[in-house]
């Protein structure tokens, strides 16, 4: 367990502890931060208190005494509900003065769901123990989301990998379109899988291969059975997502868009161009911000793209956060660039990576573009190729 650095993000925090707690593996950020695998089933509550500075104290019930075998400091053991209270007390150290200010995977009003993990009741049950509950959003940003060199050297690799796959998928249908071959979006989407799993890529879902108004669903999947013909005079968004097939390996996620024909319409340029801006403005936010040190916030990302949009009289039509934080999952617990569906106040901090995907989705066709940004200690960087003019196929 990396009990100095948890100590010292609590004293930066400024809180006085930061309080573990599960049943049944229903919070899985707390065994991936104080990394350690249970010694025996989970099927009764165990608490685990890391203070600020100190000897972590522990909670289990009797049935289950190795849960947190691997953990230091000591383990106190309970049977009956009372057991559990006097328990908590002592493990908390409620006295005046002592565990005031204490975080746990709770996050006020729902606000960033991914570190939403405790119960309502157990929430209750510790403030009415004098202890006053704040997220934990933070501390598990600094945690989870933060990326090791090699995962950086990972991601970029996946991107070389990826981008070369996207323009393979492009050219694929341009050459079945101009030939007048049948296409479609379940077939491009086999594809794509197809040379993911021959470059050593791995993907949990997808990818989005979407035709005209199938691209106005952000989470459009093809199968079989439901899968639009790609042809001429078609607008196409592929959205692909994927990392290197190794132990700890981080997403590459990216957005583009084509038209099949030699000039796309008037109105599919006009959009397009919107939407580049717009990312292009969230883009020199993040740069500037940590050019001059300034501390940035998730939400002030999102603003930078959506006012941008919502000048050009698009608001109604760009209806998802611009960004999501990216890690071993394609959608990680640090920092969204979110301003709609939540207010994202998590600061955006070294050695994290992100997506900017703004979009404007209409009736007949949508359009996105979406690249992934990585923030180190002295700078912001686009980690693979940019989209700046529509894919003509």
């Amino acid at each position: 367990m990396r009990l100095t650095e948890i100590q010292t993000a609590l004293r930066e925090e400024g809180l006085d502890g930061w309080l573990f707690f599960d049943h049944h593996h229903r919070d899985p950020l707390a065994y991936r931060v104080l990394q350690f695998t249970p010694g025996s089933m989970v099927t009764r509550r165990w608490y685990y208190f890391v203070p600020a500075s100190g000897e972590p104290r522990g909670l289990v019930h009797k049935i289950e005494a190795e849960t947190l075998k691997d953990l230091s400091g000591e383990i106190k053991l309970y049977a009956g509900w009372q057991e559990l209270l006097e328990g908590l007390r002592g493990i908390l150290g409620v006295r005046p003065g002592a565990a005031r200010r204490v975080a746990m995977q709770y996050s006020p009003n729902c606000a960033v769901p991914y570190v939403a993990m405790v119960d309502a009741g157990t929430v209750e049950l510790i403030r009415g123990m004098g202890v006053d509950i704040v997220t934990s959003a933070n501390l598990i940003q600094v945690f989870e989301a933060r990326w090791s060199e090699r995962q950086l050297e990972h991601h970029l690799e996946a991107g070389r990998r990826i981008d070369k796959i996207r323009g393979d998928a492009f050219a694929r249908i341009s050459s079945k379109v101009r030939a007048g071959e049948r296409v479609t979006e379940w077939e491009m989407q086999q594809f794509i899988l197809e040379q993911f799993r021959a470059g050593g890529l791995f993907t949990d879902h997808g990818p989005d291969v979407a035709v005209n108004a199938n691209a106005s669903n952000p989470h459009y999947n093809p199968t079989q059975e439901r899968s639009a013909e790609i042809r001429r005079g078609d607008l196409v968004l592929l959205d692909m997502w994927a990392k290197l097939d190794v132990p700890d390996g981080v997403y590459y996620d990216i957005t583009w868009v084509g038209y099949c024909g030699e000039r796309p319409p008037d109105a599919i340029e006009k959009v397009f161009g919107i939407v580049r801006d717009a990312r292009n403005k969230a883009i020199a936010r993040v740069k500037s911000a940590v050019a001059a040190k300034e501390p940035l916030y998730g939400y002030q990302v999102d603003d930078a793209a959506r006012a941008h949009i919502q000048g050009a009289g698009y608001a109604d039509s760009f209806f998802h956060r611009t960004g999501h934080s990216i890690g071993t999952e394609v959608h990680g617990t640090g920092a969204n660039m979110d301003n709609l569906e939540t207010h994202d106040e998590r600061r955006v901090i070294p050695w994290t990576c992100f997506s900017v995907e703004p979009g404007i989705y209409l009736p007949e066709f949508g359009v996105r573009s979406e690249v992934d940004v990585f923030v180190d200690d002295t700078s912001a960087r686009v980690t693979g190729e940019i989209q700046e003019k529509l894919i003509l196929l």
